[in-house]
């Protein structure tokens, strides 16, 4: 099956060096600066991963400014036991299934963040993301992708957009967990999912390009 990498989504920068950089900052108590530097070099693919899985792209904005809001509180108590990155998806997937509380929170994070350089941070993401997405063409795979359950289209777009490793999506999708055995079985339980979700795909494409799927052979039991 072809990759959705680099058809949907900005794709992101190196990530030791960013990783590197906001634990450093976060390590001197540099919170603004800190946020400011995840935002610069997650915010797109975040952006662009909440587009993909939430339909409505003002929704999508929504939750990534509670996003922001959510990173700028709750940075001083993360404890960096996973990647920055790894947490940035697992707030982000928490948010998309909590939608009205995204909401509430945009109006809250315009007025506290204005001034702080962090709000211009996420305006300019926000706003080479969106030129980004509108210039993208919709493939069949992204059709495909619409049509996916939610949570499949999470699974489906970390795994084969975003490339993380099984252990990575499991964190994401078990709220980060610190027991190192479940984020396993997890990992171990998506993985056959996803062979499940990329089976049902590659029919629904081969279906849209007009090959169509062959009939059962008839028993002969």
């Amino acid at each position: 099956m072809t990759s959705l990498a680099n058809t949907i989504l900005p794709q992101p920068p190196p990530h030791d060096l960013l990783e590197h950089e906001i634990r450093t900052l976060a390590q001197h108590q540099r919170w603004a600066e800190a946020v400011s530097c995840a935002l610069r070099g997650y915010g797109a693919e975040i952006l662009g991963f909440l587009h993909a899985v939430v339909v409505d792209p003002t929704e999508a904005d929504d939750i990534f400014s509670a996003l922001c809001e959510k990173i700028w509180r709750g940075l001083p108590g993360f404890r960096f036991e996973s990647t920055f990155r790894t947490w940035l998806y697992t707030v982000a997937r928490n948010l998309a299934h909590d939608r009205g509380r995204a909401r509430r929170w945009r109006n809250r994070w315009l007025a506290e963040a204005a001034g702080s350089g962090i709000f211009e941070v996420a305006a300019r993401v926000r706003s080479t993301t969106a030129v980004h997405l509108r210039s993208g063409t919709k493939t069949h795979l992204r059709k495909i992708l619409d049509m996916l359950p939610p949570e499949d289209r999470v699974l489906f777009v970390l795994r084969l957009d975003r490339e993380m490793s099984w252990n990575e999506i499991a964190s994401v999708l078990t709220d980060d967990s610190d027991d190192e055995v479940d984020v396993v079985r997890e990992a171990s339980r998506l993985r056959k999912r996803f062979e499940r979700v990329k089976a049902k795909v590659a029919t629904q494409v081969r279906a849209i390009a007009g090959v169509g799927v062959h009939a059962p052979r008839p028993s002969t039991e």
